[in-house]
């Protein structure tokens, strides 16, 4: 509108010829073709005038018809006129003609105004897009595993006819793409995104009859779908580790790739299939690490040090792929362990004889490193140290743990003593392998003495005297042996052989200890003059030797004379001549350690009046009986016509007085009855057999060995006595005498009126220990007393004596029923072990109905405390007495 106004206004000040500016070249008519691209030049003019031109001038201030498809440009020499492509001019679509009215103006104010008439002429175009291919470059996508198929229509037209057919081409052929004589663009193929490009720039062309073209360009990219299974990029499949890493530690990062992930957001998603607490993955990153401490040494991995995980990957977000893969990892074993020991003290015991070379002891069997592979479980010994480690001792060979004797343990080389005979050794073991663990060993070797030299006696043959006469006990003599072992533990000495009379027990007795020999039993020159005996020295390994003994025993006066016949009977006539032998009786005598002539006789006992006598009386083993003495009856100097004549025979009379004094006088006994008869009166014949009386000693010697038998004895007769006496005081102590009660002499309850029902009411007195737990009044003296809440036992409080019976009956009341009730003691209790105080008896009734006729009601008894019960309230209420 602004234009239009402006445009009059120039109409109505300009006219034909007016001014000094002019527009040359105008007015005019030029061609134009159609569809000019902006900014070709359509027309050229120029301007004259005297002065300068206003800013902005010339320009086209209208057109018939209106139109922006033109503008004024100016150069250097002169003005064109340019279209400006919008619109862009079309034959066929536009006007065919435009007047453009061109304005000018100097700075004085004239002016001029042309036309320029431009004519569009028909010019023979090419074919054109009718959709996004006309301006721009259109872009397809096609899903990865799509179908073959139309994927774009080509939409174009021929600008001069609509109806012409047009001709379509794809560039490159190669593609995988035709096109169809409609336009139809069709894939030829399945596209797989992993495998082929991932996009296609096609140029397409269409040509009309007459040969024009037009491209356009078409960019097929193939999208991504999640149609892959991701896989493992990782090519390590085993990872040496070694063992007791810290938990947190990486030991592996496996790494997997999704094909679909180029191009496509992916997320991978990694996990452990295999049940481990020893491992974990990050999920994202897919590192490994160590959740627990491996202990190589430890069960399965002593054995087995592979741990084999299945690793899963899997895609994300869609997660429908996934793939596994097998990882090892070979647990390395580490020298973590030191040698360990089933124990770090050995006490060995080695006989001083072993020779040089023994083995003490192999260590390598008590000690192992748990540690599974070498060097880690290896180790040695070294450092042997201590008391005789250099001398005696060395590890052979060397490092091999074992000690090997390599001195002698002579006990008996006084520089070969060890304290106590032990030597202390000490070994170090050690790790072959860094970090050298090391541990002591203490061996203690002690040293055996062994019995390397027998007894050796001082002698090899002993005499000794002894006398017959000596008793049992008596020493004879010593026996000394030595022996050149150390340490000297002890000598057995013993008898082997001989020391024994033929037919009776050993004669003689050796201290096993000392060696001092004694007689066991009396010695009997007579029967053996000398023993030559054997006598062995054991030490305690059964060493021996021997020496000869010689005993000689002494002759001494120790056998009584033996005569015969030892007891005999005679007869002698009262008139028998003096002198005369007594019915040729003789005795004959013998002694074994006594000559014929060492005899002598003497009549000890009941030789009445001396009528008897022996002739020879000594100096002979031969004697008679000889009447010393005539009998003398009828003058009464004899009355007893029975000897019993008691004969002893003794055989000193060839001793010395020493001999005598020191009594080794042995005496023999003979016993004669004789009986004096007077001739004619009787006939006498002897014809007893004279009789030999064997007398033997037993001697009664104690036995060590049977101490045991009154040992027994004694202490059973100590426990049946203490058991019997035990017996009686529990029958003392429980059985008892009961005593008889004594009648009542106080009536306890008032008389009641009698009738024929006669009842009984007796009294039952309880001994208790009591306690009086409870006070009351009494209702009757108004005096307080105490009682027993269970036996109902009462006493007064302030002199602390039990309630008379007097003072108690009225506490106890009787229907008036019956005849008076007796109160009689029947029954009384004690317990033995606390006696019964007066104060502590309690009187309990006891109602008997034995007498009761049926029908009639019993004889009521009830304490007095229930009808006072309200007049003489108490802490307690006592118990009621029924």
């Amino acid at each position: 509108m602004e234009n239009l106004i402006r445009l009059s206004f120039l109409l109505g000040v300009i006219g034909p010829s007016g001014g000094t500016v002019l527009l040359v070249g105008l007015p005019n008519v030029v061609n134009s073709p159609e569809n000019q691209p902006s900014g070709t030049s359509v027309f050229t003019f120029s301007v004259n005038s005297t002065s300068s031109l206003s800013s902005g001038f010339p320009y086209i201030i209208n057109s018939s018809p209106l139109t922006k498809a033109f503008k004024i440009s100016s150069t250097p020499t002169d003005y064109k006129v340019l279209t400006t492509g919008s619109p862009v001019l079309d034959f066929e679509t536009t006007q065919n003609s435009f007047d453009l009215q061109i304005f000018v103006q100097d700075e004085l104010g004239d002016t001029d105004l042309q036309i320029l008439t431009v004519l569009l002429t028909n010019v023979n175009e090419p074919p054109v897009f009718l959709d996004n291919l006309a301006d721009q470059v259109v872009m397809l996508y096609i899903s990865e595993g799509s179908s073959i198929g139309a994927i774009y229509q080509i939409k174009a037209s021929d600008p001069e006819d609509s109806t012409n057919t047009l001709t379509f081409s794809l560039t490159p052929a190669s593609a995988p793409f035709n096109v169809s004589p409609i336009g139809a663009i069709s894939s030829t193929k399945i596209f797989d995104y992993e495998s082929d490009p991932h996009s296609y720039s096609l140029v397409v062309e269409v040509k009309d009859p007459k040969g024009l073209s037009v491209n356009g360009t078409l960019i097929i990219s193939i999208t991504n779908l999640n149609d892959e299974t991701p896989y493992f990029t990782t090519t390590t499949t085993t990872y040496p580790i070694p063992e007791e890493q810290r938990p947190g530690t990486i030991v592996a990062n496996v790494t997997a790739q999704d094909p679909d992930g180029v191009g496509f957001i992916n997320t991978l998603l990694y996990r452990i299939n295999t049940p481990t607490e020893y491992f974990t993955i990050n999920q994202l990153t897919g590192v490994i690490q160590i959740s627990m401490t491996i202990d190589r040494e430890a069960v399965p991995f002593r054995l087995h040090p592979n741990i084999i995980l299945e690793i899963e990957v899997r895609d994300s977000p869609s997660g429908g792929h996934s793939s596994t893969t097998v990882i090892t990892f070979i647990v390395q074993d580490m020298n973590d362990n030191p040698p360990v020991c089933s124990e770090y003290a050995f006490s060995k015991s080695v006989p001083e004889t072993e020779i040089t070379g023994t083995l003490i002891i192999d260590l390598n069997n008590f000690c192992k490193d748990i540690d599974v592979e070498s060097p880690n479980n290896v180790f040695n010994f070294s450092g042997l140290a201590g008391l005789g480690s250099s001398e005696r001792f060395q590890l052979i060979p060397a490092g091999s743990g074992k000690i090997v004797l390599t001195g002698n343990l002579d006990f008996e080389d006084p520089n070969n003593l060890a304290v106590g005979n032990e030597y202390s050794l000490t070994v170090v073991v050690q790790d072959v392998a860094p970090p050298y663990y090391t541990n002591n060993i203490y061996v203690y070797v002690k040293t055996i003495p062994v019995n390397e030299f027998p007894p050796v006696f001082s002698s090899p043959s002993f005499v000794f005297n002894v006398s017959e006469l000596s008793p049992p006990g008596t020493k004879i003599g010593q026996l000394y042996a030595t022996d050149k072992d150390f340490p000297f533990i002890g000598i057995t000495y013993s008898i082997v052989t001989g020391g024994s009379t033929l037919g009776s027990t050993d004669i003689f007795w050796i201290d096993p200890s000392t060696g001092n020999l004694q007689l066991a039993n009396y010695a009997d020159y007579e029967t053996t003059p000398k023993y030559v005996f054997t006598v062995q020295a054991e030490d305690s390994g059964s060493l021996v030797s021997t020496a000869s003994v010689t005993v000689n025993i002494l002759e001494a006066n120790d056998e009584e004379p033996i005569c015969l016949p030892n007891s005999y009977a005679l007869s002698v006539p009262v008139d028998q001549a003096i002198g005369t032998n007594i019915q040729g009786f003789r005795l004959t005598c013998t002694d074994r350690d006594s000559g014929p002539r060492s005899f002598r006789y003497f009549i000890n006992s009941g030789n009445i009046n001396n009528h008897f006598a022996f002739s020879p009386d000594s100096g002979s083993n031969i004697s008679s009986l000889v009447l010393a003495r005539p009998f003398d009856y009828s003058g009464g100097s004899d009355t007893t016509w029975d000897y019993s004549l008691r004969v002893y025979i003794t055989d000193d009379n060839l001793l010395s007085a020493t001999a005598r004094s020191i009594g080794v006088i042995q005496t023999g006994t003979v016993t004669l009855n004789i009986h004096a008869y007077i001739p004619g009166l009787t006939t006498l014949r002897t014809t007893t057999t004279p009789a030999v009386t064997y007398v033997l000693r037993t001697a009664n010697v104690y036995s060590a060995s049977g101490w045991y038998v009154p040992f027994v004895i004694t202490l059973g007769c100590l426990l049946l006595l203490g058991l019997l006496g035990y017996l009686t005081y529990i029958l003392a102590k429980y059985i008892r005498c009961r005593p008889s009660p004594k009648p009542d002499t106080q009536q306890l309850i008032e008389t009641p009126e009698k009738k024929k029902i006669k009842h009984d009411v007796f009294w039952e007195s309880t001994k208790i220990n009591t306690v009086f737990d409870g006070e009351a009044q009494d209702p009757v003296t108004g005096h307080i007393y105490e009682y027993n809440s269970k036996s109902g036992a009462r006493r007064w409080k302030d002199t602390k004596q039990p309630i008379a019976a007097e003072q108690t009956s009225p506490h106890v009341a009787v229907t008036p029923s019956g005849p008076t009730p007796r109160a009689t003691p029947t029954k009384r209790e004690k317990t033995p072990s606390n006696p019964v105080k007066a104060d502590e008896i309690a009187l309990r009734p006891v109602t008997s109905n034995r007498l009761q006729t049926p029908g009639q009601a019993s004889p009521k008894v009830e304490s007095a405390n229930e009808g006072s019960a309200n007049r003489s309230p108490s802490p307690r209420t006592p118990p009621k007495v029924s």
